[in-house]
């Protein structure tokens, strides 16, 4: 029977923050005694080895903050409905509420733990929190969920969003806690091996970071337009990885923004638009889940890509070899630092995709393995827009060329030189650090002979425009 003293179980996910989080709000209005949990079930062991490892200290940097309100983190294994369905047992929680998440695995296991918990009558209660708005109320005049991004963008742009919800600031503890497991047990970061030392002095985890990302992007967010493109600057918001792992939520995000966009700040309207393209992302995934999986636009599934996730070019690539410093250089930064400049996202994925003639599938998976920013929705759109396969995207026909994106965006080659040793007498630490981050099975030294191009660049622009044409001829 439902009294104050009966627990409700918050089930934490991809929302690792106190503030702006409408569920842990909800569980700790209530008055009750609330148990926090993170659950590592199915979906978070097939995480790739960098963002499991970046999961993991974001886990670690919740459980202290937790602590710091007189709270802790239950930590458990197995399949989530089993876990929840045993602490229900254990507390007598009569309630179960999380944050929504919107991939389809997600939803499927979602759907089946609210059915299974509500005919045990546990309420089981879903809120949102990790998108701006929800993707079944934004739509077309038609009532159609958007496919291109800019009518999306311009129907949205003057629509209020809501406003953060307040930190938690007190959580009522349960009469007894429920047992833990170990974080350290989990060994999140086991798969990522010698690289995490590499990543960590360039990781800050947690949500009081996350704010002082923001409070530090927003001294210089003047400068955005002019600099989110250049790839030497620091021009970015570098927020990705804490609205990925939700130490940090989008409303905040979106309203600290508007207020020095009223205060007639530029380059807040530029960064706005950024932040729903990543809500465009979100919305595509729930109303066409195919997004993550296979091609958005069936016409592409006979295009000629190479599937062959072993073959010398594809290798080539993946370890930073290409012979062309610009891609290399973009490779290279992830694997020392666990993120990409966005603007060599793209210049690495259309080299990919185009003129090595690769299937998306193999550079999103390899971007899931190695980013610690990884994001199911941003990821799957942002190799299929450049690949020419999904929605909103370049035409195939635009085949970035590597060399005059890197004078465009680099200029004196200061990027490439950071993070590419060979061929330099005295090559930066950045640049060192790949050697170390890299499998040694690899076995790169920076005294090696930088590579010839696998590809010429004309050559493989050509090829691509000829596998594009013929596939428009059938």
């Amino acid at each position: 029977m439902e009294d104050e003293h009966t627990p409700i179980i918050m089930w934490f996910r991809r929302d690792l923050r106190l503030s702006d989080h409408p569920a842990l709000a909800a569980a700790a209005e209530s008055g009750r005694p609330v148990v926090p949990v993170f659950i590592r079930d199915e979906l978070v062991e097939r995480l790739g080895a960098a963002p499991k490892w970046r999961l993991g200290l974001g886990l670690e940097a919740l459980s202290e903050t937790l602590a710091r309100l007189g709270s802790h983190l239950v930590l458990r294994s197995g399949d989530a409905l089993v876990q929840l369905q045993q602490l229900v047992a254990e507390t007598g929680a009569n309630a179960v509420y999380w944050s929504r998440s919107y991939d389809p695995v997600s939803i499927a296991r979602d759907t089946e733990i609210k059915a299974a918990l509500t005919e045990q009558a546990v309420e089981a209660k879903s809120f949102a929190g990790h998108l701006l708005f929800e993707p079944w109320t934004v739509a077309t005049k038609a009532g159609q969920p958007f496919r291109v991004y800019t009518p999306m963008w311009r129907t949205v742009q003057g629509r209020d969003v809501p406003a953060p919800v307040a930190a938690v600031k007190r959580l009522p503890s349960p009469a007894s806690w429920p047992g833990t497991e170990d974080l350290r047990a989990w060994q999140l970061g086991r798969t990522l091996n010698r690289g995490a030392a590499v990543l960590r002095p360039y990781v800050q985890p947690g949500e009081q970071a996350a704010h002082d990302h923001l409070d530090a992007f927003l001294d210089r967010i003047s400068q955005y337009s002019n600099h989110r493109d250049r790839l030497d600057q620091d021009g970015t918001s570098n927020l990705s990885e804490y609205l990925s792992l939700g130490e940090i939520g989008p409303r905040t995000v979106w309203h600290r923004v508007h207020q020095s966009a009223l205060l007639g700040v530029s380059g807040t309207e530029a960064f706005l638009r950024q932040l729903v393209w990543r809500e465009f992302a979100y919305h595509l995934m729930y109303h066409t889940p195919r997004l993550v999986s296979d091609n958005w636009k069936p016409e592409w599934d006979s295009f000629p890509w190479n599937t062959d996730p072993d073959h010398p070019d594809v290798v080539a690539w993946t370890q930073a070899r290409t012979g062309i410093p610009v891609v290399d250089a973009g490779l290279r930064q992830m694997y020392v630092t666990g993120r990409m400049h966005n603007r060599a996202r793209m210049i690495v994925a259309s080299y990919l995709t185009k003129h090595l003639m690769t299937h998306w599938k193999i550079g999103m998976q390899w971007f899931e393995d190695c980013l610690i920013d990884w994001d199911p929705a941003c990821n799957a759109m942002g190799w299929q827009w450049v690949a020419g396969s999904g929605p909103d995207a370049a035409p195939f026909f635009r085949i970035f060329n590597p060399q005059t994106q890197a004078e465009k965006f680099d200029p004196n080659d200061a990027y490439q030189r950071r993070w590419v040793a060979e061929g330099q007498r005295n090559p930066s630490d950045t640049a060192l650090s790949y050697f170390d981050a890299v499998p040694r099975c690899w076995r790169l030294r920076p005294d090696a002979i930088y590579p010839m191009p696998i590809v010429a660049l004309p050559e493989g622009r050509i090829r691509a425009l000829s596998a594009y044409e013929s596939r428009k001829s059938h």
